[in-house]
């Protein structure tokens, strides 16, 4: 019996201990700290910050391309002479002086041929001034009898277009004509005033085109239709080449013409309504 005591007190010990055991694991399962949560993924690393994108070309400035790309017309505007005259009740009253001015009229001819163009490549052909001040001057006695006015301008437009490779290039040239009721020239851009009754003055843009070939530099065929020869025969009944002004801004020495902010702005005003009723017609496919 005291044998069986032993066993079933070494059993109950084991049972105690064991009970024990199981509740220090337990409790300290209880107290360890949680295992800590995944870690947070790393900061991705910084994007390069990305260049600002180009900005766009304001509308209508030429891009290099279309200045250095296939060039289908190229404009050369000649009219950097403005004439002031001055009209007598006779001759010996007339006076006619030509000067220099730098408004821009080139600039003016440009933006009406670009106008009329279309999705026609046209590029504008700078030059040194006064490349056309040969052709334009008037040789004495029977020197322009013999002239060979073609001959010469080819030669300055070859020379002017350099190496630009247009395929033609349109030259806006001084064109020419009368004063109302006398058989007085008028020339290009200028203004007059004529001395009679009543005085009366006025601006007025004379200009033609000539069209020279890219390749040979001869003088090609002037594409007026028959509604552009009417359209010229009406503005010359109608006087469309000129404006009435005030005889205030006529200047009292032909040279002050150059620095008139008026005159500078009604002669660019004319000069762009005469080439948008022209340039059309040179346009046409």
């Amino acid at each position: 019996m005291k044998h069986t005591s032993a066993i079933h007190r070494d059993l109950m010990t084991r049972v105690v201990l064991a009970c024990l055991l199981s509740f220090l694991v337990t409790a300290a399962s209880a107290q360890a700290p949680s295992p800590p949560s995944p870690a947070a993924p790393a900061p991705a690393k910084a994007v390069a910050k990305k260049k600002p994108a180009a900005k766009a070309k304001p509308v209508g400035q030429p891009s290099v391309a279309a200045e250095s790309g296939p060039c289908r017309v190229g404009i050369i505007a000649a009219l950097d002479l403005f004439s002031v005259q001055k009209i007598g009740i006779t001759a010996f009253g007339n006076e006619l002086d030509e000067i220099p001015v730098s408004w821009g009229l080139d600039d003016v001819v440009f933006a009406r041929a670009r106008a009329a163009a279309g999705p026609i490549a046209v590029r504008n052909i700078t030059y040194a001034k006064g490349a056309f001040d040969a052709y334009y001057k008037e040789k004495g006695g029977l020197g322009n009898l013999f002239r060979d006015y073609r001959g010469e301008l080819t030669s300055i437009v070859r020379q002017v277009a350099g190496n630009a490779g247009c395929e033609r290039y349109f030259v806006v040239m001084r064109g020419g004509g009368q004063v109302p009721g006398t058989k007085l020239p008028l020339t290009g851009v200028g203004i007059f005033k004529r001395t009679a009754i009543i005085d009366y003055t006025f601006v007025f843009a004379y200009v033609s085109i000539v069209i020279v070939d890219g390749q040979t530099f001869e003088i090609r065929q002037n594409p007026i239709s028959l509604d552009g020869f009417l359209q010229r025969m009406s503005d010359n009944l109608t006087n469309e080449h000129m404006e009435r002004i005030d005889g205030s801004a006529f200047p009292a020495v032909a040279a002050d013409a150059a620095n008139s902010a008026v005159l500078r702005e009604r002669t660019r005003a004319l000069l762009a309504n005469r080439l948008d009723k022209i340039f059309p017609f040179f346009f046409k496919p």
